[in-house]
């Protein structure tokens, strides 16, 4: 499925590049992509990071391009397989750090293609912001919607090109990706079913972010099962409410008739996240045994 020379394509110098600007390109690539953590998450709750083994596995840094721009991608799968399903894993605001690799880890071990795309390569490296303000107000502010359903779209067909299975498709995200996994499964025909953990559901309109989830409820392209914490004091659960309503009422199509959420009453955001102090074990893994399970009852295992 994915062949040497595509691993070690980063690896060699591009035309006309130095050997200097290669290893520079080079080490970006790494620090952004899947190596250590975003600076901003600093200190890392070592106790609980899970370090899933890659045993079996091949994994990888690549680009592919999106209207000329080369979009970083982390990715691992079952080594040697193909027609394997599809997962896009949707960063939090910290970027394609240890923690998303290792998600994508996981689940290849359990028999994916897990893709996880730099989408804001474009506006900067989130993981070298020591500050979240600073990181929200330089980067994170300045990505559109638009660009990240379009690199989105690229890392399906990316994936496609790989021998991954683009009838079998689902999403997942954490926080910001969480957002983002619930409009890319309002938007996208690619994808039969998604995962969103903790991801906004309301907020103003803006010219980069010109809709939310709650306004594209009623017309879902895929279900989606979102997994929130009672104790988010991010995520008032009375926007979860509303978009339970909205989901279910009448003029939601099935798709939205068929999603679900699960609230956690003790967990707070990023619940999920087992290098931070907001990690909760028993959510966190009960959420990704209910994610596996909400993909393959839709048709993506």
């Amino acid at each position: 499925m994915l062949h040497s020379d595509q691993v070690s394509e980063l690896s060699a110098l591009r035309p006309g590049e130095s050997t200097e600007d290669g290893a520079t390109r080079r080490t970006a690539l790494k620090v952004a992509l899947g190596v250590g953590y975003a600076a901003a998450t600093m200190p890392i709750m070592a106790q609980t990071a899970i370090k899933t083994s890659a045993n079996g596995l091949t994994t990888g840094e690549t680009t592919y391009d999106v209207n000329g721009f080369k979009v970083p991608l982390f990715y691992a799968a079952p080594a040697g397989k193909k027609n394997l399903p599809v997962v896009l894993v949707i960063q939090e605001i910290f970027g394609v750090h240890e923690y998303i690799a290792d998600t994508c880890r996981r689940f290849a071990q359990a028999g994916y293609l897990a893709l996880a795309p730099e989408l804001f390569a474009r506006q900067g490296d989130p993981t070298q912001y020591g500050e979240i303000a600073k990181l929200m107000a330089e980067v994170v502010s300045k990505v559109p919607d638009a660009q990240v359903m379009t690199d989105l779209d690229g890392a399906v067909k990316w994936a496609g090109s790989q021998g991954g299975d683009l009838n079998k498709v689902a999403i997942t995200g954490f926080c910001w990706g969480g957002r983002i996994t619930w409009l890319y499964a309002q938007q996208s025909a690619n994808v039969k079913a998604g995962v969103a953990w903790y991801g906004r559901l309301v907020g103003a309109p803006s010219a980069l972010t010109p809709k939310h989830p709650l306004d594209l409820a009623a017309d879902m392209k895929a279900p989606v099962l979102g997994l929130y914490g009672g104790q988010d004091s991010g995520i008032a659960l009375t926007t979860v409410n509303q978009m339970k309503d909205a989901l279910g009422a009448a003029s939601g199509n099935r798709n939205a008739q068929a999603s679900q959420f699960v609230v956690y009453p003790d967990a707070p955001h990023a619940f999920h996240a087992d290098y931070r102090p907001s990690y909760r074990k028993e959510p966190a893994e009960d959420g990704f045994k209910r994610a596996l399970d909400w993909f393959k009852a839709h048709g993506v295992a």
